[in-house]
């Protein structure tokens, strides 16, 4: 894994030989970004990320012989330290996003956004963030049925980290969720560690998916001004 100074590693992992290519052209030429390989399906990524130990898989979904979502299973079961998964796919679809976040990626990106955002993903996983879209978890989690907010399993969340969730919906970072509520970075990282931990949450995403299925956070919640 790398240091603070050094670019963030990467593995791209796609059946598409022309998308693979285009995809390490473009984001190597992004700055601290470095692609160690590339893989032609699940089974090669899995084996290539144990070989070069990259800090981040950009894994697509639809491959032959193992699937991304199989494959960033067997990636990140078990590993001692596992390298981050973003899902990248053409298709939207409420199936795949599930699937990733059950699995343990960190991130869901669909191949159409400006590399730059792709690549502002990678860092931004790498650094130990999740991918947040709202508009897609809001469109994920309102397709099922949803309790009441007594339904979350908060284990006595306190009213600041019931605020932190709900900032976190939003997709703000730790510096943002800290300018929101006027605290340190590194309160608003505890803050948010808290809210991790005491609902079992494997990653932040997950996290938000608790807290749109609970009514928590209803459809509709925005960021506050400016963000």
């Amino acid at each position: 894994m790398t240091g603070s100074d050094a670019p963030v590693t990467l593995l791209i992992a796609d059946d598409d030989a022309i998308t693979r290519s285009g995809l390490r052209v473009l984001l190597a030429a992004q700055p601290g970004l470095a692609v160690l390989g590339e893989a032609a399906d699940g089974a090669e990524a899995v084996e290539q990320a144990r070989r070069l130990r990259p800090d981040v898989v950009l894994m697509d979904v639809r491959m032959p012989r193992c699937d991304g979502i199989e494959a960033t299973r067997q990636l990140l079961a078990g590993a001692a330290d596992p390298p981050k998964v973003v899902m990248i796919t053409t298709f939207e679809n409420d199936g795949y996003v599930t699937g990733a976040l059950g699995a343990g990626a960190s991130g869901f990106v669909l191949k159409r956004l400006p590399v730059g955002q792709i690549a502002e993903a990678v860092r931004v996983v790498a650094a130990g963030e999740a991918v947040l879209f709202p508009a897609a978890l809001r469109r994920m989690v309102t397709a099922r049925p949803r309790g009441s907010a007594e339904a979350l399993p908060r284990a006595a969340l306190t009213a600041r980290e019931e605020e932190v969730l709900r900032l976190m919906a939003t997709g703000l970072s730790n510096p943002e969720i800290a300018e929101v509520l006027t605290v340190s970075t590194e309160t608003a990282k505890t803050h948010v560690g808290n809210v991790l931990t005491k609902l079992a949450a494997q990653n932040r995403t997950h996290a938000v998916v608790i807290a749109y299925e609970s009514g928590l956070v209803v459809p509709g919640f925005q960021a506050p001004p400016g963000f």
